[in-house]
């Protein structure tokens, strides 16, 4: 309960400590430091949802109040499918919540049901990030500055 009231703290920029848990989050007034269109996110679902400080921390602590897909495999895959084939993303950040083990059992068992059905690479094109991106390769600057110079000589 305290990590999770104060990640909803640091959520919504308002110190809920004083505030009864079980009952509703108060307007938050005055300037935060809290991103905002993360603070509206949190605060939308609890007026959304009429949900308690208690609630809403349960709710949000484990995924910081970011799309959270439970499941199998295949239901996960299924659900990422499903937004991303309806143009509702065009690829994913994975934020597991414990790690390594959630990170090893995102790649080992739902990106191999993702690679079955077309939707993510089996290997690499490029070598680098970059060329995977699909970006050109900027121009060294001190390289540029070097032959200028030599040049001017």
């Amino acid at each position: 309960p305290s990590v999770g009231l104060d990640l909803l703290s640091a959520s919504v920029g308002v110190d809920l400590s004083h505030y009864d848990p079980d009952g509703p989050i108060p307007e938050a007034t005055g300037p935060s430091t809290a991103s905002s269109s993360r603070k509206e996110l949190v605060l939308a679902l609890a007026r959304r949802r009429n949900l308690t400080i208690r609630e809403l921390y349960l709710e949000t602590a484990g995924a910081r109040g970011h799309w959270q897909l439970i499941g199998t495999p295949t239901e996960i895959a299924d659900q990422l499918e499903e937004y991303f084939t309806a143009g509702g993303s065009d690829g994913f950040n994975i934020m597991p919540p414990i790690l390594p083990t959630g990170l090893t059992d995102f790649v080992d068992l739902v990106i191999p049901e993702l690679q079955r059905r077309g939707l993510f690479r089996t290997e690499y094109e490029g070598r680098t990030l970059r060329e995977n991106l699909g970006l050109s390769r900027p121009a060294n600057r001190l390289a540029q500055a070097r032959r200028s110079a030599v040049a001017a000589e």
